[in-house]
């Protein structure tokens, strides 16, 4: 099961603004798929085609805290 923060909800408003367009799906297919993951502390990040995804695992919760682009 996939929640994301407030912070993360907002997150798509914003980057629509710079005309950065990500979809639940793409954030999701990275969680679920990732090329690449990484542990930073207390928190995971996920890496697959042009997008990172910051999360934490709790369980069978994956809590998402951010996302970008990356190249």
């Amino acid at each position: 099961m996939i929640h994301y923060t407030k912070y993360a909800e907002e997150k798509f408003e914003l980057l629509n603004k710079y005309k950065v367009f990500f979809r639940r799906e793409e954030i999701e297919d990275c969680l679920n798929m990732p090329d690449k993951i990484s542990k930073k502390g207390k928190y995971l990040s996920a890496k697959k085609d042009n997008i990172k995804v910051v999360y934490q695992k709790h369980g069978n919760l994956k809590k998402v805290v951010t996302f970008y682009p990356v190249k």
